[in-house]
């Protein structure tokens, strides 16, 4: 069977100011400019959306090209033909076998904007350079465009990584997974710019070890990335959560595929990605003080003394912990991260035939969920007897267990996963409400409370620690049905 054409293309943001930096910073080439107007299509049921793929019809300098777009990360497939009129043919590569009979397509939205482009030479790569400028349009909203684009024609991969390392030392470019597609989807859906959580990962049943990890990690790494832009933009406890999410979900999976991924370039990757973590885990931790403590206490009779002293502190402090957390994803420690763990994942050294990458992805998963699976019923038989460490220790291993079990879902098609996930999500979530009660009171020591507010976090810590044993018992329980539940995978 012939390979589909692909694209192989990285994407960054960047200030209108810096794109005449970018340029300047880049190789000299052959240099052009042209307006583009595109037409993006959709079916009335957004069928095209769903199934991860983009059609647009492009018009520019007097051509109209159709173009059809499918996958994530470096390399996605692309189709490309002539058109004469406006409206997209429904022939174009797998389009056909997307659209059921009689489904019609529809214009979505718009995007209009000025493209600068160079191709260039660059370490035995021809790279193409497109700055784009101007505005994705649906309905009456709109909403700005302003990204740099750099596309393999020939040549290595890696000299396509060095150009963009080169350039982000110039000026700030910030990775991005958002093509203008979902920029318009987003903006017709009425929600331009809001946390996002995981999405849902696709694995053929024919997938290696390695594409398979390449799915888990792209998903991670397009998280972490788009909740960064809600971050810089308006930072938001929403936006926190599902950073950090993300950041444990790509964490999660450079321990589930272990020695399959392994190699010299690992370890630095996973000390970043912590710092990362950290610079979030304050902003996070208040959060969930606020919601799952204050919240309750306001509906306290009679109202309890020095409440409003301690909701004024904590609030105080979730704004100054969610501004750090928003500097850190606008660093340019930030920026090189996610370009060095994009360039690991799509070319890292781990790919090397000497690994089990390129066994099958069913059979891997089969033993990696087991073998999650063991560990965590092992752990948690002791459950009543665990300290506030050993439970936290237990909570993690279930935590592992279900980004794991959340990726491979779709390895098993036609077995019913909702049980054991339902449970594993229940345990998961009076084993979070435990910590949440551990790690309360030395919380708020962190804080400067004076003596009201710290006499309400006093009460209210100690209402909470006396539904802790009820709590256990309620977490044993969970944990008991979980090791009764049928494993999907098996």
């Amino acid at each position: 069977m012939t390979a589909p054409p692909q694209e192989v293309e990285l994407k960054f943001l960047c200030a209108p100011d810096d794109l005449a930096a970018v340029l300047a910073a880049a190789p000299a080439g052959d240099d052009e400019s042209r307006e583009l107007i595109s037409v993006y299509f959709d079916t009335p049921g957004h069928t095209l959306e769903k199934a991860g793929v983009s059609l647009r019809v492009r018009e520019s300098q007097g051509r109209r090209v159709q173009t059809l777009k499918r996958g994530s990360g470096l390399i996605r497939e692309e189709h490309e033909a002539p058109i004469h009129g406006l409206t997209p043919q429904r022939d174009l590569g797998p389009l056909k076998g997307l659209l059921a009979a009689g489904e019609s397509l529809k214009p979505a939205f718009n995007v209009r904007v000025t493209r600068r482009q160079r191709t260039l030479r660059y370490k035995g790569a021809e790279i193409e350079i497109a700055l784009d400028q101007g505005e994705v349009a649906g309905g009456r909203a709109r909403s700005p465009i302003c990204e740099v684009e750099l596309e393999l024609k020939s040549g290595p991969a890696s000299s396509l990584f060095d150009l963009a390392d080169d350039l982000s030392q110039a000026v700030p470019l910030y990775l991005s997974f958002d093509g203008k597609a979902m920029r318009g989807q987003a903006l017709v859906a009425g929600e331009p710019l809001k946390p996002r959580a995981s999405p849902r990962i696709v694995i053929s049943k024919a997938a290696t070890v390695a594409q398979a990890f390449q799915a888990v990690a792209r998903a991670a790494l397009s998280q972490i990335a788009a909740n960064a832009v809600v971050l810089r933009d308006a930072p938001q406890a929403e936006a926190v959560h599902q950073l950090r999410v993300g950041v444990r979900r790509l964490r999660s999976a450079f321990s589930t595929f272990g020695p399959a991924v392994r190699d010299g370039g690992l370890a630095a990757l996973k000390a970043e990605l912590r710092w990362l973590a950290k610079a979030c885990d304050p902003a996070r931790n208040l959060d969930v003080f606020a919601e799952t403590v204050l919240e309750p206490a306001q509906r306290l009779t009679p109202a309890l003394a020095g409440l409003k002293a301690l909701e004024e502190a904590v609030e105080a402090a979730r704004a100054a912990a969610r501004a750090e957390a928003a500097a850190a994803v606008s660093t340019q420690r930030f920026r090189r991260l996610m370009l060095n763990l994009a360039r690991w994942i799509e070319i890292g050294d781990w790919q090397s035939t000497r690994t089990p990458a390129g066994g099958s992805a069913r059979i891997f998963a089969r033993a990696a969920l087991d073998k999650r699976r063991r560990k965590l019923l092992k752990r948690a038989r002791k459950l009543p007897r665990l300290d506030d460490r050993e439970r936290h220790q237990l909570r993690i291993e279930a935590k592992k267990l279900r980004y794991a079990a959340d990726g491979f879902i779709s390895l098993y098609p036609g077995k019913s996963s909702a049980k054991f996930m339902s449970d594993l999500k229940a345990l998961q979530a009076r084993l979070g409400e435990l910590n949440d009660i551990a790690t309360a009171e030395p919380l708020t020591a962190t804080l400067s409370l004076g003596p009201d507010a710290s006499g309400a976090a006093e009460v209210l810590i100690a209402l909470r620690r006396d539904h802790k044993a009820k709590l256990v018992r309620q977490t044993d329980q969970a944990w008991r049905r979980l090791a009764k539940a049928d494993p999907y995978w098996r």
